[in-house]
Order: C-alpha cells, then sequence, then structure tokens
C-alpha cells in the first residue's frame, strides 16, 4: 500500500470510551526440514482493501467485516449522478465522490452493480440548491487524493479537497464515524436517501432536530438493471434499506429536497429516481441534510444502524452491536480482532512481504460474503417480501450468491473454513426457495431473485457443502427441492423474459432438456444451448453424488447418467463444444472463437469445462496425450510463449469463471508439472499487489479464492465432491485452522519463486503418489509435505490408475 496522509483525528480525549459490544513419491533424496517460522503478523495488517479496485476488479475499499450487512464506501462519480463510472461505487482512477454509502456487492460485474444505499456525503458550504438537481455533481461532490485515504479491514478514511473528512469504522449491522469540517465554512451532512447505485423506485428521510436523529429507508432493488442483454426485466424492487443516525450534538440547520425543489427547514420528505439513466433519473430523487456550528469544534461523532426489516431494526441493530459512548477507534480495534480472527482460519509462514499481502487480501475478499440479513433479534425480509424468523437451528440469514461464479471456487473455501456459516448458508438458499415458490434463483440479491447468468450453481453449491461435511441446515429438504427443480418443468422455463442475460427460467425448457438430452440453441429460453447443457451437466453430476452420499440409489443413477448430457454438445468432427439445434443439427458456421451458444465465454473455453469428467473428454479428444496437447495450446501461444492474461478467444482468459479451472487439468491427463507451471505464472503474473492485482471482476471472492487454494497448492476437482488438486504450493508453511476437528498442514520448506515442481509428496508421513486427496483429508485433516524442486518431476502421480476422474 502507498503511504497515507492521515485525515484529520478527532479529538477523543474529551470523551470517555467503552468497549464495543461483542458482538509423496519415496526417493533417494530426504525431504528438507521445515523452515523457521518468521514473526508473528496479525494478518489484518497485511490485508490492502484497495486491491482490486482497478483493472476491473471491482471490489471496494470501504469499512466492512465479515459476512457484514453494512459495507460502508465511496460513491464516486465521473460526472453523472446516474452512474459512478464504475460496477459497485468506486474505481481507483476516479476521484472525485457524491457519497459514502451503507451497502456495497464485492466484485460483481454490472455497472453499476448493486446497492451503495444511501451516500452520506459531508459538504462544504451552503446548500443553496437542489442536490438531486445537481445532475453532473458539480456542486455537491469533492475531489479527492489517494494520499487522504487509508483503507483497513473494518475502517476507512478519506480526507477531501473541500477540507472535509471521514473516518468511517462498523460492527456487523451498524457504524460510527467522525466527519470533520473547516472551522470557519459551514458544514453540511447529505443524506442522498434515493440515490442508490442502480436509482430507486422511492425513499424517504425524516430530520428530528429534538433527539438529533436522521432516519429513511430507500425502497430499491435492479441488480443488473442497466445491462443490455435482458436487464429491463430486472428494474424492479425487492428490497427496502432502512437506516437511523443519531448525533453527538445539536443540529444549526436542517432542510429536505425532492427532485428539483429545495425545501430548507422542512424535516421530511420522499422520492424515488427510478431505475433508468442518464436523462430518463437525472434531476428526480430525495433527502435531507443537517448543518452543524463547526466554529468551536470541528468534528462531529454519527452513530448509525441498518436493517432491511425496519427502523425498528436498524436502531436494535445499533444498540446491540455498538456502545453507547464507543469512538471509531473503539469499533476500528473490535473489527480488526474480528478480522484477524477470520483470516487466522489460514495461517501462511514464509513467503515475500508481497505474496502474504496478496494472499491474505484474496482471503480477506473470499471471506467478504455471503453477507448478513438478518437483524439481532432473527428477523428477516424474505423472498416473499414479508418478514420471517430464522429456521430452527439457523444462526443467521444470508444472501447474495453469485451462484454462477462462486460454485467454482468460494463456495469450497467457505465450507472449508467456515462451515458452520456455509450451513447458515445453504438454510438461507433453502429459505428463500421456499418463499419463491420452490424456485431456487441462481443469482440472489439480499431478498432479490434476478435470474443472472445461468445454469443451476444452487445443486452444486448446496451439494459441495454437503460433500465437504457441511451439516447444519435441512439437507433432505433442500435436496428433494432441488431435484423437484431438475426434473419437474416450470412455467418460466418457456419465457424469454430477460433473456439472454438473465432468463427467469432456472432449468430453462426442461421438457425440452429431458427429451432431447441437450439444450437446443434455438429454443431453449436460455443464454445459450451449449453453455446450458454444460452447467446443467455440472449440477447434475453434483446431485448424483450427493444422492450417493444420502443413500438416494434411484436418484444417484438419473443423475449420474444426466452428469453425461455434455457429450450432446461435443462435436466430434470439430472437437470442440459446440451449439445446436433442436432438429439435431449444429449450429453454424461454427468458430470457437465465438460466443453463439456460450455466456461470457467461447467454445475455445467452455470445451473445457467438463470438471466431472475430464477422462470422459481426453477421450472424446483423442486421448490423453491429445487432449493436454490441446490444453497447452490453450496457454501458449504458437511460439511456445504464455497466453494467460485474457484477450485472446483461442485462450485461457483469467478474468471470468469458465475456465478457470483449466490449468488444474492437466492432473487428470497425467501431465501434472504442467499444472504446476501453469498455476504458478497466473499467480505471478496475473494476481498481485495493488489496485491492479486482481484479472478482472472478484465477482463475490471467486477470483480470490482461486488465488488462496492455488498459493496454497490445492483446488477444488469438480463441484459436489470434497476431492482436493494437489499443486505446488508458494509458502514453506500453511495451516488451515479448524476448530474441533484436525488442522490441514501444508509443508513445502523449499517453496519459493524458482522451486514450482512438485518432486514428491507425503501425507502423514507416507509417500503419496497421486495428484489428488480424497474427502478424508477435508474429513479427517492431515499433513500434505512437500518436497519441491526447480526442474519438473514427469514421473510423479503419472500412473493412468491413479489420476483423478
Amino acid at each position: 500500500m502507498r503511504p497515507q496522509r492521515p485525515c484529520t483525528a478527532r479529538r477523543f480525549g474529551t470523551r470517555s470510551a467503552t468497549a464495543l459490544v461483542a458482538t509423496a513419491l519415496a526417493v533417494a533424496t530426504p525431504f528438507p526440514a521445515t523452515a523457521a517460522a518468521p514473526p508473528t503478523e496479525r494478518p489484518s495488517a497485511l490485508v490492502d482493501p484497495l486491491i482490486g479496485s482497478a483493472n476491473g476488479g471491482n471490489t471496494f475499499p470501504g469499512a466492512t467485516l465479515p459476512q457484514g450487512m453494512i459495507a460502508w464506501s465511496p460513491t464516486s462519480t465521473t460526472g453523472d449522478q446516474t452512474s459512478t463510472g464504475a460496477a459497485n461505487g468506486y474505481q481507483y482512477d476516479t476521484t472525485r465522490v457524491r457519497g459514502l454509502s451503507l451497502t456495497h456487492v464485492n466484485g460483481a460485474g454490472c455497472n453499476p452493480g448493486a446497492a451503495g444505499d444511501v451516500p452520506i456525503m459531508p459538504f462544504v458550504g451552503d446548500v443553496t440548491s437542489s442536490p438531486s438537481a445537481d445532475t453532473k455533481d458539480a456542486v455537491y461532490a469533492a475531489d479527492f487524493s489517494h494520499a487522504d485515504e487509508k483503507a483497513v479491514p473494518g475502517r476507512y478514511t478519506l480526507g477531501l479537497k473541500s477540507g472535509a473528512a471521514a473516518d468511517l469504522a462498523v460492527s456487523r449491522r451498524a457504524g460510527v464515524a467522525d466527519f470533520t469540517f473547516p472551522s470557519d465554512r459551514p458544514a453540511n451532512l447529505l443524506f442522498r436517501v434515493s440515490n442508490s447505485l442502480n436509482g430507486s423506485e422511492d425513499a424517504h428521510v425524516d430530520i428530528d432536530a429534538a433527539h438529533r436523529k436522521v432516519t429513511g429507508w430507500v425502497l430499491t432493488g435492479a441488480f443488473c438493471g442497466r445491462r443490455a442483454n435482458g436487464g429491463v426485466n430486472n428494474r424492479k424492487s425487492y428490497y427496502k434499506l432502512y437506516f437511523s443516525a443519531s448525533f453527538d450534538r445539536a443540529f444549526s440547520s436542517v432542510g429536505t429536497w425532492k427532485d428539483g425543489t429545495l425545501s430548507p427547514g422542512s424535516t421530511s420528505a420522499s422520492g424515488g429516481e427510478g431505475y433508468a439513466t442518464g436523462a430518463d433519473r437525472a434531476g428526480r430523487g430525495s433527502g435531507g441534510w443537517v448543518g452543524f456550528d463547526t466554529s468551536d469544534d470541528n468534528d462531529v461523532r454519527m452513530r448509525i444502524g441498518i436493517s432491511y426489516v425496519g427502523l425498528d431494526g436498524a436502531e436494535a441493530n445499533l444498540r446491540h452491536e455498538i456502545a453507547p459512548e464507543a469512538s471509531v477507534a473503539d469499533v476500528a480495534a473490535a473489527g480488526a480482532r474480528a478480522w484477524d480472527r477470520e483470516l487466522s482460519t489460514v495461517r501462511v509462514e514464509g513467503g515475500s512481504p508481497a505474496r502474504r499481502r496478496t494472499f491474505y487480501t484474496a482471503l480477506y475478499h473470499s471471506l467478504m460474503q455471503p453477507n448478513l440479513i438478518s437483524d439481532t433479534d432473527g428477523r428477516y425480509w424474505g423472498m416473499d417480501q414479508a418478514v420471517h424468523r430464522l429456521a430452527s437451528g439457523q444462526r443467521a440469514q444470508y444472501s447474495n450468491f453469485s451462484g454462477w461464479d462462486q460454485y467454482r471456487a468460494q463456495i469450497q473455501l467457505l465450507a472449508l473454513l467456515k462451515p458452520t456459516v456455509a450451513g447458515d448458508f445453504a438454510q438461507s438458499l433453502y429459505n428463500f426457495a421456499q418463499q419463491n415458490g420452490g424456485v431456487w434463483d441462481r443469482w440472489v440479491h439480499i431478498s432479490g431473485a434476478t435470474h443472472v447468468m445461468t445454469g443451476d450453481p444452487s445443486a452444486a453449491t448446496l451439494a459441495t457443502f454437503y460433500a465437504m461435511g457441511v451439516r447444519n441446515f435441512d439437507y433432505e429438504g433442500a435436496f428433494d427441492s432441488l431435484v423437484r427443480q431438475a426434473t419437474v418443468p416450470h412455467p418460466d422455463g418457456l419465457s424469454d423474459a430477460g433473456c439472454p442475460g438473465q432468463c427467469v427460467g432456472q432449468r430453462p425448457n426442461l421438457a425440452q432438456y429431458l427429451s432431447s438430452h441437450y439444450a437446443a440453441q434455438d429454443v431453449c429460453h436460455c443464454w445459450g444451448g451449449a453453455t446450458e447443457t454444460l452447467e446443467d451437466a455440472v449440477a447434475d453430476s453434483a446431485l448424483a453424488k450427493w444422492a450417493e452420499l444420502l443413500g438416494r440409489a434411484t436418484e444417484a443413477e438419473v443423475f449420474t447418467e444426466r452428469a453425461a448430457y455434455w457429450r450432446n454438445v461435443f462435436n466430434p468432427d470439430t472437437g470442440y463444444i459446440q451449439a445446436r439445434k433442436l432438429d439435431g443439427s449444429w449450429v453454424t458456421p461454427f468458430n470457437p472463437a465465438s460466443d453463439v451458444g456460450f455466456a461470457q465465454g467461447t467454445s475455445a473455453t467452455y470445451t473445457w469445462m467438463v470438471p466431472q469428467d475430464v477422462q470422459g473428454l481426453a477421450e472424446a479428444m483423442g486421448g490423453r496425450d491429445v487432449a493436454a496437447a490441446r490444453l497447452d495450446g490453450f496457454f501458449h501461444k504458437a511460439d511456445g510463449s504464455w497466453s494467460v492474461r485474457g484477450g485472446d478467444a483461442l485462450r485461457y482468459d483469467p478474468t471470468n469463471e469458465p475456465g478457470i479451472h483449466a490449468p488444474w487439468l492437466y492432473n487428470a491427463l497425467g501431465q501434472p508439472w504442467k499444472t504446476q507451471a501453469t498455476v504458478r505464472q497466473i499467480l505471478d503474473t496475473v494476481y498481485g499487489t495493488g489496485p491492479s492485482g486482481l484479472p478482472g471482476n472478484d465477482d463475490l471472492g471467486t477470483m480470490s479464492a482461486w488465488y488462496v487454494f492455488s498459493a496454497l497448492g490445492l483446488y477444488p476437482q469438480t463441484p459436489g465432491s470434497a476431492n482436493l488438486l494437489l499443486g505446488a504450493p508458494v509458502f514453506p508453511t500453511a495451516v488451515v485452522d479448524r476448530p474441533g476437528r484436525r488442522d490441514i498442514t501444508i509443508s513445502a520448506p523449499d517453496a519459493d519463486d524458482t522451486h514450482v515442481y512438485v518432486d514428491a509428496v507425503r501425507l502423514d508421513g507416507r509417500a503419496y503418489q497421486r495428484s489428488w486427496t480424497d474427502a478424508g483429508l477435508i474429513r479427517s485433516g492431515g499433513t500434505l509435505t512437500f518436497r519441491l524442486a526447480e526442474q519438473p518431476n514427469t514421473a510423479w502421480a503419472t500412473d493412468p490408475a491413479g489420476l483423478p476422474k
């Protein structure tokens, strides 16, 4: 992180601060000795929340806690009040802000993403016109320098060129802020209640000067509502965000606005902006402001709670989580401790400081979600737009499920490190499905079914949770519900609403799929027939594995057969996955660089998306050696140089999910040393420190989880399984801490920048000659000891009988 210049500090000495309410192969060469551990570091001190805030990573730097409800971070502007210039409100190269918003989603790709609710703007000057009428953000916004910005886990500070500054710290559902202003100019806080990132249907603000409070709400939603490929269908509301803010001092002035009308002295206003953009929305909306006399004391403290249930919930959340006199420093210290506990689930030693910073920031981003939506009393807003209470035994209701992304890596990391949270998340998704007529939506935002992307990731997710030992959810009920979704056609499956990118059918045109054994491009009512077939085959494979574990033999047989439907879109004449029509003919003309029939990818990428049957895919290509040679061409240019940064439709794209497992396929093809080299190349060149340290959208921790697994020398083999593929660790020591169970210890004493290859492995002291582990490692823990080398060992883990299936 670049050096930071601190913002103006609050004078804490005049206040009493009370505590925050707690919420391998045996060979002659011996294995080297374990390297000595460096001095202990607090993992939270290694995190840089600004990593991924440029280069399309779409992360946000603001204050949030693990799985927190509140995420207090800037909303930036490039001169258009209806846009931020970036998904999720913040882009490192945009250094003008119009507020500090209470909610954010990590790394979602739709611009402007989602949430960004209730921007609160410290404004220096008199409020003389409606902020909603400031459509170019020329007046009621401010520039800043990154030298005046500091982001650490749980705390965010920002100094503005106007002279105002903000210091923010949060609990899970609440926060405390210190705002400072120049002492010789008017000081105001603007509550832009209607100005969520996507706009709003309605909003309201109330100012209670007698009790020094500002309360209100925004009715919004519309995730991906700006998207060209189906977003119009999603311009709808599905949640209210309530807030209650109280202050340590009286207001010197108050006022509200609606659209272009300013009302000084008014204490109540309502009005939304709609979900359009540009001129169709500009100038609309409502909000309020409170002013302060800062001539003698230029700092203002605000305490705020939020809720998706009601104003009483917001106030109760604040009351339960943050003590009345807790300072920003108190809350920030508690937040740092919370992040240290979370990040200490994986303890790595050795490696360069930059490597550790990249690793722990990736772990931080991986474990930010799912996000809490239930209040401290257990109430939450359901998908049926009604208030519910937690299911029996459930500790929290979570949301923000980027299923199509997360089921490939982030879900597995969550199950490994936070199994109780994973179980509550599984129950949360099941609760939503029950409230949604039995339909499991593939991309859930707060309490909304958004239908974004394709496939049935819920099946893959919950099957993976169960395979990895998660049991604290109604797994029998959830399994039966997901089987019903996969076997009983739903009327939505014949709708084109939201297509192609947000098709409402979760198993689109299921009757045709079950008859043809593939999704026909011309009648599928989906994003792309080839993609839908591959995604459903992965989901069905996961359901088959889950059925086996549950002893459900009939379902296991049915879904095992369906898991092979990918073969029906593999064209043996071209050697690629290809879309086909209802009459069985292939969609032509065909080009492997084309995305016809595919969602956010090309045939060249999707051809490798058969993680459940790599041996079958290799056989279809002409054998493992042929498949491996083709995979070589996927990661290298014709001259043999690497091509792993994206931008070539025929080769690996690290910025999106369909191909992120491909570097690990060499293990199943009997050439694991190529996995080791390829993964290390990606780790070293695509990921790193600084704002551009992620390859693309973090997608709710998915790309970060890929890094975490890969740096440990592990990767999930396939959804619905607890098997892990083995690579080359980058740290000499790593320990996965699992309270109540045996830890997983990874020892690779030779790990450094040149020891890229696995020479031998031991599991619990015994020579281990497979490039994968079964569920026993997840279930019972153990110690993996790697001897690494500078040159590939082309004999280790290559016996055809021991390859991953």
